[in-house]
């Protein structure tokens, strides 16, 4: 007899307690069976054909597409409501703890990242493991290749995230097979899958980006949204520049094969972000900026525009409860202070609205860089990269200060800001700062600040210090220390599976 154990991810509780609003958007078809390793259903997954090979792909690619909520939406509440970057929004109880640092591992939010980032990696297995099965008809090997390189660097880029998130988290990197009486032994530790330490999954996001590179597509300048050489090798110089990875030299070496590759970055700031002349689609798509995005079209576009702010194109669209990521005071006067006003504009807008949680109703701040239905997400671009050398040049035991500050010279001076100064670019520790701060600007509500900050040990130094000079920022509850780099394992998902271990402090 086959027995399935299955633990539910409980998509209808996806609603998030947030204040006037219910989150319960789910535009893809899935099933709920994956969170922890298992299969979609009894039978063995088999692609009978090419085509189904291809659904398939594209399921993952929809994936990427139309499930924001975990790697968009609650990416920036990770990276900038839970820095100093901006303030939850709304008073919700699920998602004000990002902001006074009171997360705890009964958060729906947690849970519901946890589960979809498994689910994500379920997808990519079900390719890896079954692509090279000589059942399937129809198919080359050089085609199979190609759909293996691409999941292998979705699951890598699912990792990617999940790890800085989490630390140690289940690898899986096979689909569990039936338990039976004769199986039971071997088959049962893969439904109830223990952590893998932080090297170990880095190692295999590693080997996973490395074999992509060989079949992987190339550059398609027309075309943003594939998993492509260019995307594996962004992943290579993020993943190198980690503690648990880390190696410079190979972070400069990968980002200098993305600009091989053909990125640089607009000339227009305003390119990457803004709408078109008559306010009714994005202003660009598949610029030589974007590395990877995620695009919406008339018709059939992103639902996070709501979550931000006004959507451009539909005005009244869902205003009328409070929005999350609302820009800080502490990071405005950033902008003002260095009289960045080609970011700031860009990144910052001010409307009227119906709620003063943080500022006065007439004039409230709302962050800027998804400001419609049809606004593209991009989710890795030149500029990052760029910032990326830079630091690994600063960093490295023998530092290159001089062409570090050439590359953050090249990102202020599309802003509109002067050269650094000479005192700065002679001092190592002022171009970390500078480094740090032109990061912060440029890269504002695009997932980064927070993971920037535990990359170079800045979290206690920043975020402790935050709440005593911006006045607009909930009580803390927790002080910032090292526990605090990452968050804790869902505990719903321990009291399922007795191999899992919270982090410490939580």
């Amino acid at each position: 007899m086959k027995i399935k154990y299955i633990f539910g991810c409980a998509m209808c509780s996806l609603a998030l307690l947030i204040t006037s609003c219910d989150l319960n958007y789910d535009p893809l078809d899935t099933y709920s069976d994956v969170t922890e390793g298992v299969t979609e259903s009894e039978k063995e997954i088999v692609f009978k054909d090419k085509a189904a090979v291809e659904s398939h792909m594209t399921t993952i690619y929809n994936q990427m597409r139309d499930r924001q909520e975990h790697w968009y939406l609650d990416l920036l509440l990770i990276a900038d409501s839970h820095s100093d970057n901006a303030y939850a929004g709304t008073t919700g109880a699920e998602v004000v703890p990002f902001e006074n640092n009171s997360i705890e591992g009964s958060n729906s939010v947690v849970n519901r990242d946890w589960e979809r980032y498994l689910e994500d990696i379920a997808r990519a297995n079900k390719l890896i493991v079954n692509i090279d099965d000589p059942a399937i008809s129809g198919i080359s090997d050089s085609e199979r290749a190609t759909y293996k390189a691409q999941a292998l660097i979705f699951r890598a880029m699912v990792y990617f995230d999940m790890v800085r998130i989490f630390g140690s988290v289940p690898l899986i990197t096979t689909v569990a097979g039936d338990i039976t009486s004769e199986t039971v032994g071997e088959v049962y530790p893969e439904y109830f899958p223990s952590q893998s330490t932080e090297e170990e999954v880095y190692a295999q996001i590693e080997k996973d980006l490395l074999e992509s590179l060989a079949a992987a597509p190339d550059n398609n300048p027309d075309n943003k949204t594939l998993f492509t050489k260019s995307v594996a090798r962004t992943l290579l110089a993020k993943v190198y520049a980690e503690k648990p990875l880390r190696n410079y030299d190979k972070v400069v070496q990968y980002c200098d094969l993305v600009t091989s590759d053909g990125f640089d970055l607009v000339s227009d700031f305003s390119d990457l972000f803004g709408m078109n002349d008559t306010n009714t689609d994005a202003k660009m798509r598949n610029t030589k900026e974007s590395i990877l995005e995620a695009q919406f079209f008339p018709g059939s576009g992103n639902w996070v525009t709501w979550m931000y702010g006004r959507d451009i194109v539909n005005w009244n669209n869902n205003f009328t409860w409070a929005k999350w990521i609302t820009p800080s005071r502490d990071l405005i006067k950033l902008y003002t202070s260095e009289g960045d006003e080609i970011r700031y504009n860009q990144s910052v807008v001010y409307y009227k609205c119906d709620w003063s949680n943080y500022y006065p109703k007439d004039n409230y701040p709302f962050m800027y860089k998804c400001r419609s239905a049809y606004s593209s997400i991009i989710k890795f671009r030149y500029a990052d990269i760029l910032l990326l050398k830079a630091e690994a040049l600063i960093m490295k035991s023998s530092p290159d200060l001089g062409t570090a500050a050439n590359i953050i010279d090249k990102i202020r001076q599309r802003a509109g800001l002067a050269k650094l100064s000479s005192t700065v670019r002679s001092n190592k520790d002022a171009m970390e700062e500078a480094l740090l701060k032109e990061r912060r600007m440029e890269l504002a509500f695009e997932g980064q600040r927070w993971f920037d900050l535990v990359r170079l040990n800045k979290v206690e130094s920043a975020m402790n210090a935050v709440y005593a000079k911006d006045s607009g920022r909930k009580a803390q509850i927790y002080p910032f220390n090292q526990d605090s780099y990452r968050l804790p394992v869902p505990q719903s998902k321990i009291d399922q599976n007795p191999n899992l271990v919270q982090n410490p402090g939580y």
